[in-house]
Protein backbone atom coordinates (compact mmCIF):
# COMPACT_ATOMS: atom_id res chain seq x y z
CA UNK A 1 0.00 0.00 0.00
CA UNK A 2 1.06 3.56 -0.78
CA UNK A 3 -0.07 6.45 1.40
CA UNK A 4 -0.43 9.89 -0.17
CA UNK A 5 0.54 12.13 2.71
CA UNK A 6 0.61 15.83 3.51
CA UNK A 7 -1.18 19.15 3.44
CA UNK A 8 -1.66 19.31 -0.32
CA UNK A 9 -4.79 20.75 -1.92
CA UNK A 10 -5.68 18.72 -5.00
CA UNK A 11 -8.51 21.11 -5.92
CA UNK A 12 -6.17 24.10 -6.24
CA UNK A 13 -3.08 22.11 -7.30
CA UNK A 14 -4.15 19.00 -9.23
CA UNK A 15 -0.70 17.39 -9.38
CA UNK A 16 -1.18 15.28 -6.24
CA UNK A 17 -4.49 13.95 -7.54
CA UNK A 18 -2.89 13.08 -10.88
CA UNK A 19 -0.16 11.06 -9.19
CA UNK A 20 -2.67 9.25 -6.99
CA UNK A 21 -4.95 8.46 -9.95
CA UNK A 22 -1.99 7.36 -12.04
CA UNK A 23 -0.66 5.00 -9.37
CA UNK A 24 -4.11 3.51 -8.96
CA UNK A 25 -4.30 3.02 -12.73
CA UNK A 26 -1.10 0.96 -12.42
CA UNK A 27 -2.77 -1.27 -9.83
CA UNK A 28 -1.44 0.26 -6.61
CA UNK A 29 -3.66 0.64 -3.57
CA UNK A 30 -3.33 4.27 -2.54
CA UNK A 31 -4.78 5.67 0.69
CA UNK A 32 -4.78 9.40 1.38
CA UNK A 33 -3.84 11.00 4.68
CA UNK A 34 -4.33 14.63 3.76
CA UNK A 35 -5.09 17.75 5.78
CA UNK A 36 -5.01 20.72 3.35
CA UNK A 37 -3.50 23.92 4.69
CA UNK A 38 -6.13 26.01 2.96
CA UNK A 39 -3.73 28.66 1.62
CA UNK A 40 -3.87 29.60 -2.04
CA UNK A 41 -0.68 29.89 -4.10
CA UNK A 42 -1.08 33.67 -4.06
CA UNK A 43 -1.23 33.64 -0.24
CA UNK A 44 1.91 31.51 -0.05
CA UNK A 45 3.75 33.88 -2.38
CA UNK A 46 2.58 36.82 -0.25
CA UNK A 47 4.15 35.14 2.75
CA UNK A 48 7.46 34.93 0.93
CA UNK A 49 7.33 38.66 0.33
CA UNK A 50 5.94 39.59 3.74
CA UNK A 51 7.77 37.44 6.31
CA UNK A 52 5.65 38.74 9.19
CA UNK A 53 2.84 36.58 7.80
CA UNK A 54 4.87 33.37 8.29
CA UNK A 55 3.68 32.75 11.88
CA UNK A 56 0.18 32.20 10.46
CA UNK A 57 1.61 29.54 8.15
CA UNK A 58 3.43 27.92 11.08
CA UNK A 59 0.32 27.81 13.28
CA UNK A 60 -1.81 26.35 10.49
CA UNK A 61 0.92 23.87 9.57
CA UNK A 62 1.32 22.60 13.13
CA UNK A 63 -2.45 22.19 13.48
CA UNK A 64 -2.59 20.15 10.27
CA UNK A 65 0.43 18.11 11.34
CA UNK A 66 -1.22 17.23 14.66
CA UNK A 67 -4.16 15.83 12.70
CA UNK A 68 -1.83 14.01 10.30
CA UNK A 69 0.04 12.34 13.17
CA UNK A 70 -3.27 11.19 14.64
CA UNK A 71 -4.42 9.93 11.22
CA UNK A 72 -1.12 8.13 10.65
CA UNK A 73 -1.30 6.31 13.99
CA UNK A 74 -4.88 5.22 13.33
CA UNK A 75 -4.03 4.09 9.81
CA UNK A 76 -1.08 1.99 10.95
CA UNK A 77 -3.17 0.32 13.64
CA UNK A 78 -5.64 -0.80 10.99
CA UNK A 79 -3.45 -1.40 7.94
CA UNK A 80 0.12 -1.63 9.18
CA UNK A 81 3.03 0.40 7.85
CA UNK A 82 2.77 1.49 4.21
CA UNK A 83 5.20 0.33 1.54
CA UNK A 84 5.77 3.94 0.50
CA UNK A 85 4.64 7.47 1.27
CA UNK A 86 3.91 9.97 -1.48
CA UNK A 87 4.29 13.55 -0.25
CA UNK A 88 2.16 15.86 -2.40
CA UNK A 89 3.06 19.07 -4.21
CA UNK A 90 4.31 21.96 -2.07
CA UNK A 91 5.40 19.36 0.46
CA UNK A 92 8.71 20.99 1.44
CA UNK A 93 7.71 20.85 5.11
CA UNK A 94 5.47 17.77 4.97
CA UNK A 95 8.30 15.54 3.77
CA UNK A 96 10.18 16.24 7.00
CA UNK A 97 7.22 14.98 9.03
CA UNK A 98 6.84 11.97 6.71
CA UNK A 99 10.48 11.03 7.26
CA UNK A 100 10.23 11.44 11.05
CA UNK A 101 7.12 9.25 11.20
CA UNK A 102 8.47 6.60 8.80
CA UNK A 103 12.29 6.60 8.98
CA UNK A 104 12.74 3.31 7.08
CA UNK A 105 9.90 3.61 4.56
CA UNK A 106 10.38 4.73 0.96
CA UNK A 107 9.40 8.40 0.85
CA UNK A 108 8.48 9.92 -2.51
CA UNK A 109 8.52 13.72 -2.77
CA UNK A 110 6.71 15.42 -5.62
CA UNK A 111 9.17 18.29 -6.01
CA UNK A 112 7.30 20.07 -8.77
CA UNK A 113 8.87 23.41 -7.82
CA UNK A 114 12.10 24.48 -6.19
CA UNK A 115 11.09 27.06 -3.58
CA UNK A 116 14.14 29.27 -4.15
CA UNK A 117 13.75 29.12 -7.93
CA UNK A 118 10.09 30.09 -7.76
CA UNK A 119 10.75 32.96 -5.35
CA UNK A 120 13.52 34.30 -7.60
CA UNK A 121 11.23 34.13 -10.63
CA UNK A 122 8.69 36.25 -8.73
CA UNK A 123 11.15 38.93 -7.72
CA UNK A 124 12.49 37.78 -4.33
CA UNK A 125 16.20 38.12 -3.54
CA UNK A 126 18.77 38.04 -0.75
CA UNK A 127 18.17 36.29 2.56
CA UNK A 128 14.74 34.95 1.62
CA UNK A 129 16.14 33.12 -1.39
CA UNK A 130 19.01 31.70 0.65
CA UNK A 131 16.60 30.44 3.30
CA UNK A 132 14.36 28.87 0.66
CA UNK A 133 17.38 27.24 -0.96
CA UNK A 134 18.11 25.66 2.42
CA UNK A 135 14.49 24.51 2.62
CA UNK A 136 14.84 22.86 -0.80
CA UNK A 137 17.96 21.02 0.36
CA UNK A 138 16.26 19.85 3.58
CA UNK A 139 13.21 18.57 1.68
CA UNK A 140 15.31 16.72 -0.86
CA UNK A 141 17.44 15.15 1.88
CA UNK A 142 14.32 13.59 3.42
CA UNK A 143 13.19 11.85 0.24
CA UNK A 144 14.22 8.55 -1.33
CA UNK A 145 12.56 9.25 -4.68
CA UNK A 146 12.19 12.81 -5.97
CA UNK A 147 9.60 13.38 -8.68
CA UNK A 148 10.37 16.23 -11.10
CA UNK A 149 8.37 17.41 -14.10
CA UNK A 150 11.12 18.08 -16.68
CA UNK A 151 14.68 16.98 -17.47
CA UNK A 152 15.78 20.56 -16.76
CA UNK A 153 14.46 20.38 -13.19
CA UNK A 154 15.99 16.92 -12.80
CA UNK A 155 19.39 18.39 -13.71
CA UNK A 156 19.07 20.82 -10.78
CA UNK A 157 19.02 18.01 -8.20
CA UNK A 158 22.07 18.21 -5.93
CA UNK A 159 24.25 15.16 -5.39
CA UNK A 160 23.02 13.23 -2.34
CA UNK A 161 24.39 10.41 -0.20
CA UNK A 162 22.64 7.09 0.48
CA UNK A 163 19.99 7.25 3.20
CA UNK A 164 21.67 6.52 6.55
CA UNK A 165 18.91 4.14 7.71
CA UNK A 166 18.02 2.29 4.51
CA UNK A 167 21.44 2.45 2.84
CA UNK A 168 19.75 3.12 -0.51
CA UNK A 169 20.73 5.91 -2.84
CA UNK A 170 18.02 8.49 -3.52
CA UNK A 171 17.26 9.33 -7.11
CA UNK A 172 15.05 11.52 -9.23
CA UNK A 173 12.44 10.53 -11.78
CA UNK A 174 10.77 12.73 -14.39
CA UNK A 175 6.97 12.55 -14.45
CA UNK A 176 5.28 15.06 -16.79
CA UNK A 177 2.59 17.20 -15.16
CA UNK A 178 -0.36 15.56 -16.92
CA UNK A 179 -4.01 16.54 -16.57
CA UNK A 180 -6.78 15.39 -14.21
CA UNK A 181 -9.69 13.33 -15.51
CA UNK A 182 -12.10 16.26 -15.08
CA UNK A 183 -10.37 18.10 -17.94
CA UNK A 184 -10.89 15.19 -20.33
CA UNK A 185 -14.55 14.93 -19.36
CA UNK A 186 -15.04 18.61 -20.23
CA UNK A 187 -14.41 17.80 -23.91
CA UNK A 188 -14.73 14.02 -24.42
CA UNK A 189 -14.72 13.81 -28.23
CA UNK A 190 -13.16 15.83 -31.07
CA UNK A 191 -15.47 18.25 -32.85
CA UNK A 192 -13.37 19.10 -35.88
CA UNK A 193 -12.59 22.60 -34.69
CA UNK A 194 -14.42 24.36 -37.52
CA UNK A 195 -15.49 27.98 -37.17
CA UNK A 196 -18.93 28.69 -38.57
CA UNK A 197 -19.50 31.82 -40.62
CA UNK A 198 -18.37 34.94 -38.76
CA UNK A 199 -17.96 33.12 -35.45
CA UNK A 200 -14.89 34.50 -33.66
CA UNK A 201 -11.86 32.49 -32.67
CA UNK A 202 -12.19 32.10 -28.88
CA UNK A 203 -8.91 32.40 -26.97
CA UNK A 204 -8.44 31.87 -23.23
CA UNK A 205 -5.54 32.69 -20.90
CA UNK A 206 -5.69 31.84 -17.20
CA UNK A 207 -3.31 31.87 -14.27
CA UNK A 208 -1.69 33.97 -11.58
CA UNK A 209 -0.21 36.54 -13.98
CA UNK A 210 3.33 35.77 -12.83
CA UNK A 211 6.48 36.69 -14.79
CA UNK A 212 6.83 33.00 -15.69
CA UNK A 213 3.56 33.10 -17.60
CA UNK A 214 4.43 36.14 -19.69
CA UNK A 215 1.07 37.84 -19.15
CA UNK A 216 2.35 41.13 -20.58
CA UNK A 217 3.52 39.30 -23.71
CA UNK A 218 0.00 37.90 -24.06
CA UNK A 219 -1.52 41.36 -23.57
CA UNK A 220 0.75 42.95 -26.17
CA UNK A 221 -0.03 40.18 -28.65
CA UNK A 222 -3.79 40.56 -28.15
CA UNK A 223 -3.58 44.34 -28.43
CA UNK A 224 -1.88 43.79 -31.79
CA UNK A 225 -3.97 40.96 -33.24
CA UNK A 226 -7.53 41.73 -32.16
CA UNK A 227 -7.86 44.91 -34.30
CA UNK A 228 -6.09 43.19 -37.21
CA UNK A 229 -8.37 40.16 -36.96
CA UNK A 230 -11.49 42.30 -36.90
CA UNK A 231 -10.33 44.20 -39.97
CA UNK A 232 -9.58 40.95 -41.84
CA UNK A 233 -13.05 39.54 -41.23
CA UNK A 234 -11.70 36.75 -39.01
CA UNK A 235 -12.58 38.11 -35.55
CA UNK A 236 -10.89 36.96 -32.35
CA UNK A 237 -12.23 37.24 -28.79
CA UNK A 238 -10.08 36.70 -25.70
CA UNK A 239 -10.94 35.79 -22.12
CA UNK A 240 -8.33 36.42 -19.43
CA UNK A 241 -8.86 34.69 -16.09
CA UNK A 242 -7.02 35.31 -12.84
CA UNK A 243 -5.19 37.96 -10.90
CA UNK A 244 -1.64 38.49 -9.74
CA UNK A 245 1.69 40.25 -10.08
CA UNK A 246 1.45 41.37 -13.73
CA UNK A 247 -2.32 41.72 -13.91
CA UNK A 248 -2.38 45.53 -13.73
CA UNK A 249 0.28 45.86 -16.43
CA UNK A 250 -1.56 43.45 -18.73
CA UNK A 251 -4.83 45.22 -18.17
CA UNK A 252 -3.25 48.59 -18.96
CA UNK A 253 -1.94 47.27 -22.29
CA UNK A 254 -5.41 46.03 -23.26
CA UNK A 255 -7.34 49.04 -22.01
CA UNK A 256 -9.85 50.07 -24.67
CA UNK A 257 -9.24 47.05 -26.93
CA UNK A 258 -12.60 45.51 -27.94
CA UNK A 259 -13.12 41.77 -27.71
CA UNK A 260 -11.36 41.27 -24.34
CA UNK A 261 -13.22 39.77 -21.37
CA UNK A 262 -11.78 39.72 -17.84
CA UNK A 263 -12.60 37.26 -15.05
CA UNK A 264 -10.80 37.72 -11.75
CA UNK A 265 -11.64 34.25 -10.47
CA UNK A 266 -13.18 30.96 -11.58
CA UNK A 267 -13.71 28.11 -9.13
CA UNK A 268 -11.37 25.17 -9.87
CA UNK A 269 -14.23 22.76 -10.58
CA UNK A 270 -15.71 25.20 -13.13
CA UNK A 271 -12.45 25.93 -14.93
CA UNK A 272 -12.32 22.83 -17.19
CA UNK A 273 -15.71 23.58 -18.72
CA UNK A 274 -14.83 27.24 -19.21
CA UNK A 275 -11.56 26.40 -20.98
CA UNK A 276 -13.22 23.70 -23.09
CA UNK A 277 -15.60 26.36 -24.40
CA UNK A 278 -12.70 28.06 -26.20
CA UNK A 279 -10.78 27.18 -29.34
CA UNK A 280 -7.29 28.18 -28.20
CA UNK A 281 -5.68 27.94 -24.76
CA UNK A 282 -2.58 30.06 -24.19
CA UNK A 283 0.35 28.60 -22.26
CA UNK A 284 3.42 30.52 -21.09
CA UNK A 285 5.53 33.02 -23.02
CA UNK A 286 8.31 34.37 -20.80
CA UNK A 287 12.03 33.93 -21.40
CA UNK A 288 12.90 33.85 -17.69
CA UNK A 289 15.18 31.00 -16.56
CA UNK A 290 12.25 29.22 -14.91
CA UNK A 291 10.05 29.84 -17.94
CA UNK A 292 12.57 27.96 -20.07
CA UNK A 293 12.56 24.92 -17.76
CA UNK A 294 8.87 24.08 -17.27
CA UNK A 295 5.86 22.63 -19.03
CA UNK A 296 2.99 24.25 -17.12
CA UNK A 297 -0.27 22.74 -15.92
CA UNK A 298 -2.33 24.66 -18.42
CA UNK A 299 -0.53 23.22 -21.45
CA UNK A 300 -1.67 19.75 -20.39
CA UNK A 301 -5.07 20.99 -19.24
CA UNK A 302 -5.72 22.87 -22.46
CA UNK A 303 -4.93 19.77 -24.53
CA UNK A 304 -7.15 17.63 -22.31
CA UNK A 305 -9.98 20.15 -22.73
CA UNK A 306 -9.84 19.82 -26.51
CA UNK A 307 -8.19 23.18 -27.20
CA UNK A 308 -5.39 24.11 -29.52
CA UNK A 309 -2.56 25.13 -27.18
CA UNK A 310 -0.24 27.95 -28.18
CA UNK A 311 2.83 28.26 -25.99
CA UNK A 312 6.52 29.14 -26.06
CA UNK A 313 9.00 27.10 -28.06
CA UNK A 314 11.23 25.87 -25.24
CA UNK A 315 13.24 22.68 -24.94
CA UNK A 316 10.99 20.91 -22.38
CA UNK A 317 7.73 21.84 -24.12
CA UNK A 318 9.05 20.79 -27.50
CA UNK A 319 10.48 17.56 -26.06
CA UNK A 320 7.34 16.47 -24.20
CA UNK A 321 4.54 17.66 -26.48
CA UNK A 322 6.03 19.50 -29.45
CA UNK A 323 4.11 17.76 -32.25
CA UNK A 324 0.80 18.56 -30.52
CA UNK A 325 1.43 22.24 -29.73
CA UNK A 326 1.53 25.51 -31.61
CA UNK A 327 4.96 26.81 -30.62
CA UNK A 328 6.13 30.43 -30.87
CA UNK A 329 9.38 32.06 -29.72
CA UNK A 330 9.43 33.08 -26.04
CA UNK A 331 8.82 36.74 -25.19
CA UNK A 332 7.75 37.55 -28.77
CA UNK A 333 4.29 39.16 -28.84
CA UNK A 334 4.41 39.70 -32.61
CA UNK A 335 4.97 35.98 -33.27
CA UNK A 336 2.13 35.11 -30.90
CA UNK A 337 -0.19 37.61 -32.57
CA UNK A 338 0.63 36.24 -36.02
CA UNK A 339 0.02 32.66 -34.92
CA UNK A 340 -3.37 33.55 -33.47
CA UNK A 341 -4.35 35.27 -36.71
CA UNK A 342 -3.35 32.12 -38.63
CA UNK A 343 -5.51 29.99 -36.32
CA UNK A 344 -8.51 32.21 -37.06
CA UNK A 345 -8.55 30.44 -40.43
CA UNK A 346 -11.02 27.52 -40.06
CA UNK A 347 -8.89 25.00 -41.95
CA UNK A 348 -5.73 25.85 -40.01
CA UNK A 349 -7.63 25.62 -36.73
CA UNK A 350 -9.12 22.22 -37.61
CA UNK A 351 -5.69 20.78 -38.46
CA UNK A 352 -4.16 22.17 -35.26
CA UNK A 353 -7.00 20.82 -33.15
CA UNK A 354 -6.58 17.33 -34.63
CA UNK A 355 -2.88 17.37 -33.67
CA UNK A 356 -3.77 18.59 -30.18
CA UNK A 357 -6.43 15.94 -29.66
CA UNK A 358 -3.93 13.20 -30.55
CA UNK A 359 -1.97 14.01 -27.36
CA UNK A 360 -4.74 13.10 -24.95
CA UNK A 361 -3.87 9.45 -24.27
CA UNK A 362 -0.25 10.39 -23.51
CA UNK A 363 -1.16 12.98 -20.88
CA UNK A 364 -3.66 10.98 -18.82
CA UNK A 365 -2.64 10.15 -15.22
CA UNK A 366 -1.90 6.49 -15.95
CA UNK A 367 0.42 7.39 -18.82
CA UNK A 368 2.47 10.10 -17.15
CA UNK A 369 2.94 8.12 -13.91
CA UNK A 370 4.64 5.20 -15.70
CA UNK A 371 8.19 6.30 -14.77
CA UNK A 372 7.22 6.63 -11.09
CA UNK A 373 5.68 3.15 -11.10
CA UNK A 374 8.95 1.80 -12.51
CA UNK A 375 10.98 3.67 -9.86
CA UNK A 376 8.82 2.19 -7.10
CA UNK A 377 9.17 -1.30 -8.56
CA UNK A 378 12.96 -0.87 -8.44
CA UNK A 379 12.54 -0.31 -4.70
CA UNK A 380 10.32 -3.38 -4.39
CA UNK A 381 7.10 -1.39 -4.06
CA UNK A 382 4.73 -3.38 -6.27
CA UNK A 383 0.94 -3.30 -6.78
Amino acid sequence: MIVAFGTYDAARHPRAGILVAGLRAHGHTVAELNRPLGFSTAERVRMLRQPWRLPLLLVRLLACWALLVRDDVAHRRTHGSPDALLVGYLGHFDVVLARLLHPRTTVVLDHLVYAADTATDRGAAGLRVRLLRGLDRLALACADVVVLDTDEHHAMLPARRPHRLTGREPHGVVVPVGAPDAWFRAHPVPDGGALAGEEPLRVVFYGLFTPLQGATVVAEALADVLPRAAASGRPIEATLVGHGQDHAAARAVLDGIPGVHWLDWVEPDALPELVAGHDVCLGIFSDTPKGLRVVPNKVFQGLAAGCVVVTSDTAPQRRQLGEHLELVPPADPTALADRLLELADPDRLAAARARAFAARDAIRPGAVVGPLDAALAAREVHP
